[in-house]
């Protein structure tokens, strides 16, 4: 078991316990073999420990194939730069998880981004010129009024002041009394509900 592996060095607290200051010996093994190259060793890694990155980065982006892109990419860092990795200041394990969990959280951000991003123009689309196009823009408008009903009281009050009123996030900040940087959160918070809402009625 993982949490029963010997570790290479022990120091004693300052109560005299005996704990470990480093990583495990397998892990200073498998590093060393990895830094010389050899694959079997990255192997015996990703087979020990996948299971646990991929889980971790399932946790953080709630997408599958993410977190198998994620898992792979991991352990290919590890691969490509074996001495990023320090026994000296933790275990294997921990550092592949940090670097997971950081690669997810990028994605998730990225992802906001760009849904944010594609929905602020939707806001502003003038009447197209083809009656048709003027039929389904008035029925996505109506979609977006809907949506932004549906909003808690203070994140539609943001979201109205800033998309509908044409506020900068100070003047939104002004008008209901808080810093600008709440503001600033409570639009974009209200944006990202908006596009789940609406992505949500389009499955």
């Amino acid at each position: 078991m993982l949490g029963s592996r010997r570790t290479c060095r022990l120091d004693p607290d300052v109560n005299g316990s005996v704990v470990p200051v480093e990583a495990p010996c397998d892990d200073r093994v498998l590093h060393q073999r990895v830094v010389g190259g050899d694959e079997s060793a990255l192997g015996e890694i990703y087979d020990r420990l996948s299971s646990l990155i991929f889980g971790l980065s399932l946790r953080v982006t709630r997408d599958r194939v993410i977190a198998e892109d994620i898992t792979q990419e991991v352990f290919l860092v590890f691969w490509e730069r074996p001495l990023a990795y320090d026994p000296e200041r933790g275990s294997l394990r921990a550092w592949l998880a940090t670097i997971a969990h950081r690669r997810a959280v990028d994605h998730v951000r990225a992802e906001e981004r760009r849904r944010v991003s594609a929905l602020g123009p939707r806001l502003f689309e003038r009447d197209p010129a083809r009656p048709e196009d003027t039929v389904l823009a008035a029925d996505e408008a109506e979609r977006v009024r809907q949506a932004v009903t549906s909003l808690p009281g203070s994140l539609r009050e943001a979201l109205e002041l800033a998309y509908f009123g044409g506020r900068t996030y100070r003047q939104v900040g002004e008008e209901l009394g808080m810093p600008e940087g709440t503001a600033k959160s409570r639009i974009r918070l209200a944006l990202r509900r908006l596009a789940d809402a609406l992505a949500e009625e389009e499955v």
